[in-house]
């Protein structure tokens, strides 16, 4: 009779051949390990090649491990490496003795006539610790699986995580770049700057783009306002320009609004149908047949929505990897906002939480090489200005978000603050400036490029930014003191 949990296996793939399984010996290759230390050893200079491929842990015998940890702190303090200083230092930590004495020492250097081969035999030392650390990895999930502690969701991002772990830790280290081809890269920008396109991926605001050149991979890009601003709206009609306009597929996690919510804002932008008279449904032809065109355009565009609610920057990490490789490219990641993410670690003081996932949204960029945009409120010190202009200050809970942010954006409309008589002024000509419809994206830092301000056509009952009336400025004007690097 079964239990609940189904009958008991004693056989086949998962029976009672899987205890085997676990018994059998950890992949390791004993012989490279020597035959590493003992080339780095004959000749000390093929340390500055060996340290760019391995670790210490890398290493499955104890007293390899343990030499290597000596010879690569020496290399690392300017030590010049022989055996006689190593002897000495070995003698003086006390692990002269335990890892072997001269008789193992012997060894090592007897393991290998010339050096010529190290980074193939360090390579091999690298290849077997991955694999293993995929075995304890693998166990790890397996007795976590079993013992249930997580929900089954939380569980298979923790496991989906330390996979990617385990390639990026182990992985070598990169290769230096030659200016060369760097060179090639930075003129390909120039070039299509100077065609009037844009280096990275577009947004479809004209003058915004001159000023950046687009969304750039590995850029984590804040978009900040007080509520109310406009801030989600100007990151979802970039998110549309880049599925529709450009094809990209584009990941937009909606922490703040389902999903459901934000297609509606969405058909109603695209289409410039009035979001009050969505509400009531009592739509016009042309409303009905906008909303049929705008609803082909969306369907047809590689726009993807995440509302789970609760999200953690490992959970985001993963569904964009899981979209990355089913799609086969990621062009756009839009995080709407950053205080509703929550933290991995719920202890920590909030400005530390922030702090933590702004950096790990910028890791992430860099990782899949795609842009991230990621909405953050401004705390209630910017309407305690004379003008109520945003600064950089203003950013709420982390001044961490400055520091890990390629660009910074403000969005801010005047109109907000007016009085109702004010905007009666404005609306009858009588007032000696009219701000009505108009807002300004300051850019308020740009790590490679310049800061200024960009001024759009705002439209409340689409919740729509369009482009304002060209102007005639330097693109360069403000590049000085304020650009950072």
């Amino acid at each position: 009779m079964s239990t609940i949990d189904g009958p008991k296996k004693t056989g086949g793939k998962f029976g009672a051949s899987q205890p085997h399984l676990f018994d059998r010996q950890l992949p390791t290759s004993l012989e490279a390990e020597r035959n590493t230390l003992g080339s780095i050893l004959v000749l000390p200079e093929v340390c500055d090649d060996v340290s760019l491929i391995l670790h210490p842990d890398d290493f499955y015998d104890g007293a390899h491990r343990t030499l290597y940890t000596h010879i690569k702190q020496m290399y690392e303090d300017g030590e010049r490496i022989d055996m006689t200083l190593l002897v000495e230092r070995l003698k003086r930590e006390g692990d002269y003795e335990n890892i072997g004495g001269a008789a193992f020492l012997a060894e090592i250097t007897q393991s290998v006539p010339t050096a010529a081969n190290v980074v193939y035999y360090a390579n091999l030392v690298r290849d077997k610790a991955m694999i293993r650390g995929l075995i304890h990895t693998g166990t790890e999930i397996v007795r976590d699986a079993y013992e249930q502690t997580q929900p089954s969701r939380e569980m298979l991002n923790q496991a989906e995580e330390r996979i990617f772990r385990i390639r990026d830790q182990r992985a070598p280290s990169g290769e230096v770049a030659e200016i060369h081809d760097v060179l090639m890269e930075a003129f390909e920008q120039i070039d299509a700057r100077a065609k009037g396109g844009s280096s990275g991926l577009p947004t479809g605001f004209t003058d915004l783009d001159k000023l950046t050149g687009g969304l750039h991979p590995s850029e984590l890009v804040i978009i900040a306002a007080r509520p109310s601003m406009g801030k989600t709206a100007l990151a979802a009609n970039i998110a549309e320009y880049a599925a529709v306009e450009e094809s990209q597929p584009t990941l937009f996690v909606s922490l703040e609004m389902s999903r459901l919510e934000l297609v509606q804002r969405m058909m109603c932008s695209l289409g410039e149908i009035s979001g009050e008279t969505f509400r009531s449904g009592f739509l016009s032809t042309d409303d009905h047949k906008k909303l049929i065109d705008v609803s082909a355009t969306l369907g047809k565009s590689p726009l993807f929505v995440d509302d789970t609610p609760s999200r953690t920057v490992t959970e985001i990490g993963a569904t964009a990897r899981r979209l990355k490789r089913r799609q086969g490219s990621l062009g756009l990641i839009v995080v709407d906002y950053l205080q509703l993410i929550q933290p991995d670690n719920g202890s920590d003081p909030r400005q530390e939480q922030v702090a933590k996932m702004a950096r790990r949204l910028k890791i992430l960029a860099r990782e899949l090489k795609v842009p991230i945009i990621c909405l953050a409120q401004l705390n209630r010190q910017a309407e305690m200005t004379k003008d109520n202009r945003p600064k950089l200050s203003h950013l709420r809970e982390s001044g961490a978000i400055e520091q890990d942010a390629d660009v910074v954006l403000m969005v801010h409309r005047e109109e907000y603050y007016l009085t109702a008589q004010e905007r009666e002024q404005m609306r009858d000509g009588s007032h000696p400036r009219n701000c009505l419809g108009e807002a300004d994206i300051i850019i308020s830092k740009q790590r490679n490029g310049p800061t200024g301000e960009v001024k759009l056509h705002w439209f409340q009952q689409f919740t729509r930014f369009k482009n304002a009336e060209r102007h005639e400025y330097s693109e360069f004007e403000s590049y000085g003191s304020e650009t950072e690097f």
